[in-house]
């Protein structure tokens, strides 16, 4: 009524007039009256105009819009209920100093000691129909009353009639007693006991002041404990350029729809693997789509462990092949790696370890390694491979499952008959330091550069992929011929060669491959066209240069690094670096040419 009192405190005359029309009118009633400050009309003698007109200041202001009316907002002065913030902020600002909460990244700090340190009276009222209602009371005397609970305000003011202040409490404020506010308090109950105070917050650093300092402070206030010890503040969502979603910009991605055609996993994975520590995550769906690829390829995986008979829930084993010895340390090393992310909070660091592991070592190669094994004729080593695989796969789902819960859960489940889900499974405790075999990692580390080695010359040649191709060494150490003994079978699949043979020289025309102990050779002369091959790479490297110029060009112009739009000159770096990887790549193809 009073709020409704003070609008009305206009003369009857501007009654019911559009605030617009109304100020215009004033302006006209002030002038005719004679009270109006006059200046000279410039265009005084001509026809129809006065020698003076009313003085009227041009004075540009930032106008405020209303989000949902789009009209503009009129201030108004009413009565509103503030916290005098400046009691209540030295413990918060204390608790960080000392150390006893803890700003991840440490630049949060610096945002947090500004705002507690300039700290204002904070107005926690707030005008609308839903919240938690502000408990305070009125008698017709307007004297106030504030108690937690109507009858504690009844026995305050007994036999008066009382209205209850209709304004409600500022979401921050309600949500700054969140950590004992959900748990009982006042109230001291179990769940109170048991997990207050937490400890680590995760939010968005945005609302470091809004939230976190409010809570620091209220739980300090109020029970004199901290509410947690960690506070972890992740980077913003934004497009896949760098700009923040809105939906005035048109770039906003419904998280939904992304779900509906990568599925949550895919989500997930892309959000913790671009969460570095006080970074902007850019959401862009050529990860997203990519990180959908990786799940699909932990699928396909754990169904070739199953068709294959693997021992899934089976203990650690013990293995005596140099490939499954190998993968038991990789296995443990990533481990080892993941939990130094985690207890870092380098959730990307973690992501991009497990997404090495699971599609670089499993699925690529010991996968791929790992066929000649099943297909042996020794039932022993098939049996062993059969349990390491299926160890390995457990591990791959359960280091995963926190980043990717849905899909490594349902192959849980799907694989074998568990006495538990997913969830629910250990985290494992081993140590690399136990598990890692020198020997076989050595020997291992040996089989794969080869196999890479040769597939890179293939590439960088042109040889078509279904051509399987001779391969020539000459001089290699003991420990070069022992390990392609152990794994000859594997390395002429995977590197598409159809045998070595040991020559005294290298023949003319020959690619060479160097591992550790020996150096290897593929006769080209006969299969590729050199001449031919020269030519295209340096079109290639001539259409290189020419782009490569022009990128270092305007990187090097100091005036589009300092007026174009970030996104634009972080794009054209990332361009550059990519020719250049390119260009790289092409001069060293070429060098191999040219030794032919």
């Amino acid at each position: 009524e009073n709020m409704i009192a003070a609008m009305n405190l206009v003369p009857d005359e501007y009654r019911g007039l559009d605030r617009f029309e109304a100020r215009k009118k004033v302006v006209a009633d002030i002038t005719a009256e004679g009270n109006a400050v006059m200046i000279p009309n410039p265009k005084a003698g001509e026809e129809g105009e006065a020698d003076m007109i009313p003085y009227v200041e041009d004075k540009p202001i930032m106008q405020p819009f209303g989000d949902r009316s789009k009209v503009v907002i009129e201030p108004m002065l009413t009565d509103q209920w503030f916290v005098d913030t400046a009691k209540i902020v030295g413990p918060a600002l204390d608790a960080v100093r000392d150390g006893r909460v803890k700003i991840i990244p440490e630049s949060g700090e610096k945002t947090y000691y500004h705002w507690l340190e300039n700290i204002e009276p904070w107005c926690i009222s707030r005008q609308l129909w839903w919240g938690h209602q502000v408990p305070v009371w009125f008698d017709e005397e307007g004297n106030q009353y504030c108690a937690a609970t109507e009858a504690e305000v009844r026995a305050m003011a007994p036999g008066k009639t009382l209205t209850r202040d209709p304004d409600v409490l500022d979401t921050w404020f309600s949500s700054g007693l969140w950590p004992i506010g959900t748990l009982g308090w006042p109230d001291k109950t179990e769940a109170l006991e048991k997990y207050f105070p937490t400890s680590t917050l995760i939010t968005g650093q945005d609302i470091l002041f809004f939230w976190v300092a409010r809570m620091m402070m209220m739980q300090l206030a109020v029970v004199d404990e901290i509410p947690f010890d960690t506070v972890y503040l992740h980077g913003l969502v934004r497009d896949a350029k760098g700009k923040k979603m809105s939906k005035s910009t048109g770039n906003v991605i419904d998280p939904l729809d992304i779900i509906d055609e990568y599925g949550a996993d895919a989500l997930r994975f892309t959000n913790a693997a671009m969460a570095s520590i006080g970074g902007v995550l850019k959401l862009d769906m050529s990860r997203i789509q990519g990180y959908r690829n990786f799940g699909t390829k932990l699928w396909n995986a754990t169904r070739f462990a199953e068709m294959n008979g693997a021992a899934f829930g089976a203990a650690q084993p013990q293995p005596t092949q140099t490939l499954n010895r190998w993968i038991l340390g990789e296995t443990a090393k990533v481990v080892a790696d993941v939990d130094a992310a985690l207890a870092s909070y380098r959730f990307n660091d973690a992501a991009q370890a497990l997404y090495a592991f699971v599609w670089g070592k499993v699925c690529d190669w010991y996968v791929e390694l790992s066929k000649p094994l099943f297909n042996a004729d020794d039932t022993a080593v098939i049996d062993e491979t059969r349990q390491t695989m299926g160890w390995v796969i457990d591990q791959c789902l359960i280091l995963l499952h926190p980043i990717m819960p849905f899909i490594t859960e349902e192959l849980w489940g799907a694989v074998a008959l568990r006495d538990k889900m997913l969830v629910h499974a250990d985290w494992p405790t081993y140590s690399a330091a136990d598990m890692v075999d020198a020997d076989a990692d050595r020997e291992m580390n040996w089989v794969i550069g080869l196999i890479e080695g040769v597939r890179s010359a293939r590439s960088q040649m042109r040889v078509p992929a279904g051509l399987k191709i001779p391969m020539v060494v000459t001089d290699w150490d003991q420990s070069a011929q022992d390990a392609w003994a152990r794994n000859e079978t594997m390395i002429l699949k995977l590197a598409r060669v159809v045998a070595l043979d040991h020559v005294s020289a290298f023949p003319k025309g020959t690619i060479t491959v160097a591992v550790p102990g020996g150096t290897f050779g593929l006769p080209l002369a006969d299969i590729i066209d050199i001449s031919a091959e020269k030519d295209r790479i340096q079109k290639t490297l001539d259409k290189l240069a020419k782009e490569l110029g022009g990128l270092r060009g305007r990187l090097n112009n100091k005036n589009f690094v300092a007026s174009a739009p970030e996104e634009v000159v972080e794009e054209t770096r990332a361009n550059l670096a990519e020719r250049e990887e390119e260009d790289a790549q092409f001069k060293a193809a070429l060098a191999r040419l040219n030794e032919l």
